[in-house]
């Protein structure tokens, strides 16, 4: 079974290394060439454009940071679709609009190929460790198809329903990450201004009922002053847009998303701090 991974940054280089180990043969494309040479070292094939990884292989994964990055690379003059697809699966992992992933579906359905959305929670620490969460949406046979490679790089992927249920389960996600990003820096802040000590502090929240997946993974870090991306606030500012965006269509609202959305815009468009992960949020006080 030949793979192609597009788009090999901090999470899809995690995800393709670790389909290496299990033993898949792989051909990568990144628009930085050099961010795929530890790929290449440890015997994957480099090509030079998507169109190139979907002709030579067999199941074609995408990875990339916002949906304009995934229309070009399926639909530009040398992406995937200008390759012959006929019996291909694509699973693009990226966290995107639900309409696009439909888009997607329908023209893979024309041209003969099996579709999946499936992007995925667990950030850097569940890439390198193959511990992701994947939210699929399309066909069941397509899904069942793909478990061996899903089980290589999560601990859980889920059908959802079709195409664009795995964007909206995401969608989902990053709403409810909103919330404990935001608890999580507010706490630290409030803390820090009581005089208390904020890793005794870390570790007794962290220990009850306000325990979460940001807090114990990202408190941390703010402590050390490490802010280096496990997940950019860039792509969560896309993200939360998106889920607003989405929400809007169904007529719905969603107040405490949209305080998180502006708290974000003011750190990544404001403060121009895109590049640090989620947890630099905390910069807007300290």
């Amino acid at each position: 079974m030949k793979l192609g991974f597009i788009g090999t940054g901090v999470m899809g280089n995690a995800i393709a290394s670790n389909l290496q180990k299990a033993g898949y043969e792989l051909w990568v494309y990144n628009r930085t060439k050099a961010k795929t040479d530890n790929l290449v070292a440890a015997g994957a094939t480099w090509c030079a454009t998507p169109q190139e990884v979907t002709e030579k292989t067999d199941i074609i994964f995408t990875m990339l940071g916002f949906p304009q990055d995934v229309e070009q690379v399926y639909y530009d003059s040398q992406g995937i679709f200008q390759a012959d697809v006929q019996n291909k699966i694509l699973v693009d992992m990226t966290t995107s609009k639900p309409q696009l992933a439909q888009r997607i579906f329908q023209t893979g359905q024309k041209k003969g190929a099996q579709v999946l959305d499936a992007p995925v929670s667990g950030g850097d620490i569940g890439a390198k460790n193959g511990t992701l969460t994947i939210m699929v949406g399309g066909q069941q046979a397509t899904f069942d198809k793909l478990q061996p490679l899903f089980q290589a790089v999560s601990s859980k992927a889920q059908l959802f329903g079709p195409a664009g249920a795995g964007q909206n389960t995401k969608m989902a996600n990053q709403i409810m990450i909103a919330g404990t990003m935001t608890g999580m820096s507010e706490m630290l802040v409030y803390a820090k201004a009581a005089g208390l000590d904020l890793n005794k502090v870390l570790e007794t929240v962290g220990a009850g009922s306000a325990a979460n997946w940001s807090l114990t993974n990202y408190g941390p870090r703010i402590l050390k002053g490490d802010y280096n991306p496990g997940f950019f606030s860039k792509h969560f500012l896309k993200d939360l847009r998106i889920a607003l965006d989405t929400a809007a269509e169904m007529k719905i609202d969603l107040p405490a998303t949209k305080q998180a959305k502006e708290l974000y815009e003011k750190l990544v468009d404001d403060k121009k701090l895109g590049d640090l992960g989620t947890q630099a949020l905390v910069k807007l006080w300290w």
